[in-house]
């Protein structure tokens, strides 16, 4: 099918990193440029509340085993798969609003697949880190500009957050967006970027970090603080005395006034959380599903933390399946769809469907062949997006033939991406309210694939 048109320690340090995401001190104190700076005037301030949930399937999903050929094709992909094919009987079918290649999910994923039919979820097929247009005939003479450390975890990952495949860096496209539009917030003592995983590099910009939260008390603080009991009281006054000295070290100082910081924004959100009332909708007992509730909590409670944007970011690991794949991705994928879909009813409840979108990345797909009883690691792949504002109902991009040696495929079932992540992540930010012109500073790849300030959607699965 082809559719183009056009994410509780003890130790007292904890609470000082919150507002910076769990990095070290000394790079906290580099970074204290931090997240209270001026936003670029031509970013877009539209005065609507939006968020953007990142959500990393950490390890490289096996993603030809998520959304799958349901058709003429099933044969094909079975002699690919050989021993890991889901049997064609087991595979949810999907009715998209366009006609094309006949293709299903995997078979612990009802509600994705009955979110997909009310038009919430779209998939965007052969996705992947690229540098530029690439031909197999390109790899064959070496003439093809590819991703730097292509297969490896490391810099695969990387990619995804940063998209500048070519490079290895720590700021990543997320964070420069931060930089550009921070300001549209009126509450700029937390960042727009909020994580679930500590530290990332998506959330990493110039000026902007993430403020980490977990999800079970919302923002951290130190254990016991501010509690009424003497002895806790007397902790209490302790750290005070700590954190109201004069330091003359530099060092020291900046320290002390993160750590303040910290405690009033933890204080600032946690009040903000009291405010918002239970949810209707179950959620589930595991850490995909706690995690989203936290973020539709703090979604709720926008208004009172005084923010028009956010992000947010949750890693999810125990995708690098190199053995037992078809039990551990069975596993993984039920819980993140009926997760997804709590998330997705709790928002419903309180009306704010139509301002969050949630969409997926990982390291890269998995080899098509079984090396046994699992897969490695690939490149192209397939990702998933939802929310009231996608244009649901649709699988973008072209889905590739899966027959080894096809023009796509490399060798060892690895099949060349036809969709770049900076369109997927061009249209996202376009959604977001970032200037068209601000693109080629978050993606300074998008204009191999995409015409800046044409007016068109890069893929078209957002309602922009």
């Amino acid at each position: 099918m082809s559719k183009r048109n056009i994410s509780r320690r003890k130790f007292f340090g904890e609470a000082s990193c919150a507002a910076l995401g769990t990095t070290t001190i000394l790079s906290s104190v580099l970074n204290l440029g931090m997240a209270n700076v001026l936003a670029s005037p031509i970013s877009k301030p539209t005065g609507d509340y939006k968020a953007m949930v990142c959500i990393l399937l950490s390890g490289g999903n096996d993603s030809f085993n998520m959304l799958i050929p349901n058709g003429a094709e099933y044969n094909e992909y079975s002699n690919v798969r050989t021993n890991l094919a889901i049997p064609q009987n087991d595979i949810l079918n999907l009715n998209p609003i366009s006609p094309g290649m006949g293709l299903g999910i995997h078979p612990a994923m009802p509600e994705i697949q009955s979110l997909f039919e009310n038009g919430k979820v779209a998939f965007i097929s052969n996705i992947g880190t690229l540098v530029r247009p690439t031909t197999k005939a390109q790899i064959l003479d070496n003439t093809a500009q590819l991703p730097l450390g292509l297969l490896s975890h490391v810099d695969q990952v990387m990619h995804w957050q940063t998209s500048f495949p070519q490079d290895r860096s720590n700021v990543g496209w997320g964070g420069k967006m931060a930089d550009i539009i921070q300001s549209m917030n009126s509450n700029q003592d937390i960042s727009m970027n909020i994580s679930l995983s500590g530290n990332n590099i998506f959330q990493n910009g110039e000026n902007v970090s993430a403020y980490t939260i977990n999800r079970d008390t919302g923002g951290v603080e130190i254990l016991g603080y501010n509690e009424p009991d003497v002895y806790h009281q007397l902790m209490t006054s302790g750290v005070n005395s700590l954190l109201n000295q004069q330091y003359q070290d530099v060092f020291k100082s900046t320290y002390s006034n993160v750590v303040r910081n910290s405690i009033e924004s933890s204080s600032a959100f946690n009040e903000a959380l009291e405010q918002v009332g239970p949810f209707s909708t179950t959620f589930s007992d595991n850490y995909i599903s706690e995690s989203l509730q936290m973020i539709a909590r703090t979604i709720t409670a926008q208004e009172t933390l005084g923010m028009e944007r956010q992000t947010f970011f949750l890693d999810i690991g125990g995708f690098d399946m190199h053995d037992e794949l078809l039990a551990n991705q069975t596993e993984l994928l039920g819980m993140l769809s009926a997760g997804l879909n709590e998330f997705y009813n709790a928002l419903d409840e309180v009306n704010m469907n139509e301002c969050v979108t949630t969409f997926t990345i990982s390291d890269f797909a998995r080899s098509l062949t079984s090396n046994g009883n699992g897969t490695d690691h690939a490149w192209g792949g397939n990702a998933m997006v939802m929310g009231g504002a996608v244009n649901g109902q649709e699988i973008y991009g072209s889905y590739p033939n899966l027959a080894l040696g096809s023009d796509l495929e490399i060798g060892g079932g690895i099949y060349i991406p036809t969709t770049s992540a900076d369109e997927y992540f061009a249209e996202l930010a376009l959604w977001f309210g970032v200037s068209p012109f601000d693109l080629p500073t978050l993606l300074p790849n998008i204009g191999e694939f995409y015409t800046v300030g044409s007016g068109q959607n890069p893929i078209g699965f957002m309602q922009l």
